[in-house]
C-alpha cells in the first residue's frame, strides 16, 4: 500500500502552517522553512500557479494521500453538477481512517490509518482494513471488541467526550462507536480547495 514516507513536518515548516495532527509540531517554535539556510530564508511570493500548487500539496499531506488517488478524487468530483469543490471536501472526509480520526478513536489521520490497516475498525460490524474506505450515510465505524480491551483505548472515552465532533458525525464514547448522519462537511478548511479544482482544470 503506497503511502508518503517523508518528514511529516517538513511542509510544515515549508509552508509556514501548521499541517498535521500533532501537538508538537516544530512550526509553533520554527516558523521559518526546513534547512540550513531555513532562519536567513525569505518566503517568494508565489504565482497563480505556485498558490494552486501550495493548495494542492497542503490537501495531500493534511489527508496523507498520494497524486494518482487525489487525481482520481478530483477526477470523480467534476463529473457531478454543482460546486466541485464541496464535493472532494466530502469525498475526502468520507474517508474511513478521516472518519475514525474525526469521531476521537485516534489522534492523528497517520493513527487512523494504521488501526484500519491492522484490523481494529468495524463497519456495520464487519472488519475493513481499507483506509480509503468511502463511509457512507447511515453506516457505523466502530472499535473491534477485543481492541476496546486494549490499554491503548483505556482512557480513550474521556477523549472523546473533550474533542469538539462535526455536526455530521454522531459519536457514542462508551461504545466507542461513530455513526455519519449526513454528508461530511468542513466549515472552515485551512486550504482552498477552489484553487484545487483550479489547478487540475488547467
Amino acid at each position: 500500500m503506497a503511502r508518503d514516507i517523508r518528514p511529516k513536518h517538513k511542509l510544515c515548516r515549508k509552508y509556514g502552517e501548521k499541517l498535521c495532527d500533532c501537538a508538537k509540531c516544530p512550526i509553533t517554535k520554527r516558523s521559518y522553512p526546513p534547512g540550513q539556510h531555513g532562519p536567513n530564508q525569505k518566503r517568494v511570493k508565489l504565482s497563480g500557479f505556485g498558490k494552486q500548487l501550495r493548495e494542492k500539496q497542503k490537501v495531500k499531506r493534511i489527508y496523507g494521500i498520494l497524486e494518482r488517488q487525489f487525481a482520481n478524487y478530483v477526477a470523480e468530483a467534476s463529473k457531478k453538477s454543482g460546486d466541485t469543490s464541496k464535493f472532494l471536501l466530502s469525498y475526502l472526509e468520507s474517508r474511513l481512517d478521516n472518519v475514525v480520526y474525526r469521531s476521537g478513536l485516534a489522534p492523528s489521520r497517520a493513527a487512523a490509518r494504521q488501526l484500519v490497516t491492522h484490523g481494529h475498525v468495524l463497519v456495520n460490524g464487519k472488519s475493513l482494513d481499507i483506509p480509503s474506505y468511502r463511509v457512507r450515510v447511515g453506516e457505523a465505524v466502530e472499535l473491534h471488541a477485543t481492541s476496546k480491551k486494549s490499554k491503548l483505548f483505556e482512557n480513550i472515552a474521556e477523549t472523546i467526550n473533550k474533542k469538539e465532533m462535526p455536526a455530521w458525525l454522531a459519536v457514542d464514547a462508551k461504545k466507542l462507536s461513530a455513526k455519519v448522519l449526513n454528508n461530511p462537511t468542513v466549515e472552515n478548511p485551512n486550504f482552498d480547495a477552489k484553487s484545487i479544482i483550479g489547478f487540475y482544470s488547467r
